[in-house]
């Protein structure tokens, strides 16, 4: 063993070795670079290869760090508006209306659900579960490989949560098993036979519709064998957690030929798994010259899109498209209009994001507010809602920085809340919720003022 690792090389092979040392790191520096920039000019399987090289040493500090019991690491903390206050009132009215604020508190290390009453924003409620102990029920595992990472309570969010006449919420943390907790956050069921995302809404008999994905995927996607494609549907759950009905998003493009038969295909082909990315599902509920009771809204982001379905037919009464990019939160706000939040990406002015309300019997848009919006800086690359409120004031969300605004229906500045916990640090913003039902109101504060937690 000594006589070999002493020696002697020719200088010519050591001469060798660097160059072809210099070579390797200059070549897989290009296809590296061709990967991350999605130029796709060096051979597909050399780049696959190399990025799950490069994955290594970050996977290797994820899972030491998980034995270690650390799971992963937190939400970032977000610095946009680090120098503002944590709430600021500028003009002064007492709204009838709950504030349902689910949000990131970093010094809890976790997410929890604050329920604001807007007559003098007083915290009246709040909504904090064991998720561990939930996790732990999931029995269809499959579906949730990285459940215990990914969602483990420091990562968990609550997302868009359903408040209920009951006190109870309906949430889900994006992409996770469909839950509900009683008032005083004890789990009173899970649902884990499909995958839940983002918005969830009341309909006209009382089931919830929830963006979902297909667990057995359509046969539009099976037929090509497409595997990790993100087959997003909808899907209507009682306020049991049973699944009443679904339907994947791409059966319906298709079968309303919207998209060609191969659409999945050329889609998977393109490197492009999640073509449509559901964000929200809006219920009717009355019936005007425009919709019936029981159509839906659909806001699909990766097309740019605003779909009007109606199930009980499986039409798609109308594909509306427009001066947005990415939106979400497509809201009814009239017998005749739609509100839609324009996260403003990929197109001309891109530096802030607007409100656009779609008028059915003109076919045109305008935008809410948007001067004031712009001059508020306001912008979110994703995610984000507005929401119109009975009198025309309006509430927008920066989800990417933590961040709710309040217009009067004058576009004056009412309020600004900030996310910052009690060390300053500010936290998510997870789709927050806007009440302004008087009875429902009523009734609320009427079951926490009975009923004693005691969490």
């Amino acid at each position: 063993m000594k006589n070999f690792l002493f020696k002697k090389i020719e200088i010519w092979i050591v001469g060798l070795l660097i160059i072809f040392f210099i070579v390797s790191i200059i070549s897989i520096s290009g296809i590296l670079r061709d990967a991350y920039l999605e130029k796709n000019k060096s051979p597909k399987f050399l780049r696959n290869s190399l990025l799950i090289i490069s994955e290594i040493p970050k996977n290797i500090f994820h899972s030491v760090k998980y034995i270690w019991g650390h799971n992963i690491d937190a939400p970032p903390k977000l610095t946009k508006h680090k120098s503002k206050k944590r709430f600021e009132l500028f003009k002064k009215k007492e709204r009838d209306a709950l504030l349902i604020l689910p949000r990131y508190d970093h010094s809890l290390g976790r997410s929890i659900i604050d329920v604001i009453d807007l007559k003098n924003f007083e915290l009246i409620h709040s909504y904090k579960h064991d998720i561990d102990k939930m996790n732990d029920q999931v029995k269809f595992t499959e579906l949730f490989p990285r459940l215990n990472i990914d969602d483990a309570p420091i990562r968990f969010e609550y997302r868009h949560p359903l408040l209920l006449d009951d006190g109870s919420i309906v949430s889900d943390s994006d992409y996770t098993p469909e839950f509900k907790i009683d008032l005083c956050s004890n789990l009173n069921w899970i649902n884990d036979k499909a995958i839940f995302h983002h918005s969830k809404m009341l309909d006209h008999e009382e089931n919830i519709w929830v963006a979902g994905q297909m667990k057995n995927q359509s046969n539009y996607v099976n037929k090509y064998q497409i595997k990790n494609f993100m087959d997003d549907s909808i899907i209507k759950i009682n306020i049991d957690g049973k699944i009443l009905y679904k339907k994947s998003i791409i059966e319906i493009l298709i079968e309303n030929k919207i998209v060609p038969n191969n659409f999945a295909l050329n889609s998977y082909l393109s490197e492009e798994k999640d073509p449509i990315h559901l964000n929200d599902i809006e219920p009717v509920l009355t019936d005007t010259q425009y919709w019936k009771k029981g159509d839906l809204f659909l806001s699909i982001r990766n097309q740019s899109a605003i779909i009007h379905y109606r199930p009980a037919t499986n039409q798609v009464i109308k594909y509306i498209t427009g001066p947005f990019a990415w939106q979400h939160d497509v809201d009814i706000i009239s017998e005749k209009e739609i509100s839609l939040f324009n996260n403003n990406n990929f197109i001309v002015n891109n530096e802030y994001s607007e409100v656009l309300i779609y008028n059915y019997e003109t076919n045109k848009f305008k935008k809410v507010f948007n001067d004031q919006l712009q001059k508020e800086n306001f912008k979110t690359f994703t995610q984000g809602l507005s929401h119109v409120f009975n009198d025309g004031a309006l509430l927008v969300e920066e989800q990417n920085h933590g961040r709710i605004i309040l217009f009067n229906n004058k576009g004056e500045k009412e309020w600004e809340f900030v996310n910052k916990d009690k060390n300053g640090d500010i936290g998510f913003i997870s789709w927050s919720r806007i009440i302004e039902d008087s009875f429902f109101i009523k009734k609320y504060k009427s079951l926490i003022k009975s009923k004693k937690c005691e969490n």
